[in-house]
């Protein structure tokens, strides 16, 4: 019961903290306005009305006790009243007294009205408007052959004073509320910033200098994030500025192989031996390719749907297929993209005939699929293609072929984009590539 109440509760709370702030300044403000309010009303202006609207009532009733005795003038007490009670009073000979009043239950001077007037003159006939004039009550009572007509201001049943109250509650509350507001969208914006930076930094893209700010503890993360990412660059750096050392450094005893193999009189040792130089020759290219490529390029806005039609076109190849979305535009680095795609399109006519090739776009998400009818990879082999240099002898062509850094290098690449890559059986039996990319 409480997880379900729990649930509901989280359901029905807005999700961002901007909106969980206000809702924190705010409540506070209207429940004290409504509580306030209702005391107010309840206590006070009710009570106030109920005794203005009897003290009216029971003037009428003096009246007409007054006019209906035979020893006073009546001309002289209408106009007693009328001056020093401010009632417009006016007398019709009328026998058939029908008036139906409009029960209007919504309107506390119609409630306390009725309730007096009930309470005074019990079961005899009475009726009245408040809505017939603007400022003023048109009440009418049933007396002897005709009817009393009272024209009374509204002033003399309600108090203005509500008017005023609801005023000076309602427009410092607004105020209150509105500079509420301010304050939660500075103190928010640094959160919202940081939140932007991290986005940025997961997909890959270029942050410039970072300058924290807001409050001491969003300040502190985001110079405790900052700091992060200048380590991970760094790592990342050192790493690709180490290994493609490394790389450029072995062409050089791999150039002396070269020279060395040519004086070898055995021609079957020597060509085994210079097939495994070109091999290693090809692995070096591949990653030297790559990491130059990966580190000198920058992010750019481009149309993701052009460069996808642009790649496929290139290969004048019937066999590919293809289903994509027109206008979608991505930012991130357009030559690494385009390897990432060639890279799959590049093992589906290699391993099989036919490649079919998709591009969609939902709300938050773009997906590429590549599929195609070769022989597929095992379930169990799908994590391990993505390692570098890894490869599949069974149910592939020739390992030779390949380095292995295909899968990796497309892994590397979308993943830098803040994506992720997942390989799946196609409809076509052979292999699903589906990569998905943040918009």
């Amino acid at each position: 019961m409480f997880y379900g109440l729990n649930k509901f509760v989280k359901n029905i709370l807005p999700k961002r903290l901007f909106y969980r702030a206000l809702l924190i300044v705010a409540a506070p403000v209207i429940l004290l306005q409504l509580i306030i309010t209702i005391v107010f009303f309840d206590s006070l202006w009710i009570k106030t009305n109920k005794g203005m609207t009897k003290a009216l009532i029971n003037e009428i009733n003096t009246y007409i006790e007054i006019y209906n005795d035979d020893v006073y003038d009546k001309n002289e007490i209408t106009d007693l009243f009328s001056v020093y009670q401010d009632l417009n009073i006016e007398f019709f000979e009328e026998e058939n007294f029908e008036y139906k009043y409009d029960e209007r239950w919504f309107s506390p001077m119609d409630r306390t009205l009725r309730r007096e007037l009930k309470s005074k003159f019990g079961s005899q006939d009475y009726w009245f408007s408040t809505t017939n004039y603007k400022e003023l009550i048109d009440l009418r009572i049933k007396n002897q052959n005709g009817y009393f007509k009272f024209l009374v201001p509204k002033d003399r049943v309600t108090s203005s004073s509500a008017r005023i109250f609801a005023l000076w509650i309602t427009v410092p509350a607004i105020i209150v509320i509105l500079i509420s507001l301010m304050f939660l969208k500075n103190q928010t914006r640094p959160i919202t910033n940081l939140a932007k930076v991290a986005e940025k930094f997961g997909r890959g893209e270029e942050i410039e200098e970072f300058k924290p700010s807001g409050a001491a503890e969003i300040r502190q993360a985001g110079y405790e994030f900052d700091r992060m990412r200048k380590r991970i660059l760094r790592h990342l750096n050192q790493r690709s500025e180490m290994l493609s050392g490394i790389s450029h450094d072995l062409r050089t005893p791999l150039t002396r192989m070269k020279l060395q193999i040519a004086f070898i009189k055995d021609k079957e040792i020597s060509q085994k031996l210079s097939d495994d130089i070109i091999e290693m020759e090809k692995m070096l290219n591949e990653y030297l390719q790559f990491t130059s490529s990966s580190y000198l390029e920058k992010n750019e806005k481009f149309d993701l749907s052009n460069l996808v039609k642009e790649t496929i076109n290139k290969y004048d190849n019937k066999n590919i297929s293809l289903n994509l979305s027109s206008n979608i535009f991505i930012n991130g680095k357009k030559n690494l993209i385009k390897r990432c795609i060639n890279n799959l399109i590049d093992n589906g006519i290699k391993y099989g005939e036919k490649v079919n090739v998709e591009l969609i776009k939902s709300s938050n998400n773009l997906f590429i699929k590549i599929e195609d009818n070769g022989p597929g990879i095992d379930e169990k082999e799908y994590d391990n293609v993505f390692k570098p240099f890894y490869k599949i002898d069974k149910g592939r062509a020739d390992s030779k072929s390949s380095v292995g850094l295909g899968l990796s290098i497309a892994s590397d690449i979308i993943r830098s984009h803040g994506g992720n890559i997942k390989l799946e059986k196609s409809y076509m039996n052979g292999l699903c590539v589906k990569i998905f990319l943040p918009v």
